[in-house]
């Protein structure tokens, strides 16, 4: 990612409790690190120990190859925290299980805070069918990276 993306997307950022924020964030290069689904469950584990220390509460997520997206409600945390927490916790284990070296998340995130008339359902919906809208699977629970509040 270019340098003056980077320092656009740190530009006004703000952590508010009880917000709901979509969370996207990709792999170093773009680097298809998660197509193991048992390397990607490295980074759901982290996500999960982030609700269940209750920094966050999770309201749908999928591990795609290359990258996250992470719908999730703000609790008593700072966002940029909770991302860096997991991306380094996460790369340190995704490393360590492939025997690589380096960088594995980008270093910035993309971070859209959901406005209270918006329909949470549905873009927990877009969320979720992500790998079907990249041709990976045709129906989603045939992939198994991925999950939301109601089921």
């Amino acid at each position: 990612m270019p340098l003056y993306h980077q320092s656009n997307l740190r530009r006004g950022r703000i952590s508010e409790t009880g917000r709901i924020y979509l969370i996207t964030t990709t792999t170093y290069d773009r680097t298809p690190f998660f197509t193991d689904w048992r390397i990607g469950r490295l980074v759901v584990h982290i996500m999960m120990q982030e609700h269940l220390e209750d920094r966050v509460r999770s309201v749908a997520w999928v591990v795609m190859p290359d990258h996250l997206h992470w719908l999730l409600e703000l609790k008593e945390a700072n966002l940029s925290a909770v991302i860096r927490r997991v991306r380094s916790v996460s790369a340190k284990q995704v490393n360590a299980a492939l025997g690589h070296r380096g960088c594995v998340w980008q270093k910035c995130f993309h971070d859209r805070a959901v406005r209270r008339e918006e329909d949470l359902r549905a873009i927990a919906r877009y969320v979720i069918t992500n790998p079907i809208r990249a041709g990976i699977v045709d129906r989603i629970g045939d992939y198994p990276l991925w999950d939301a509040m109601w089921l």
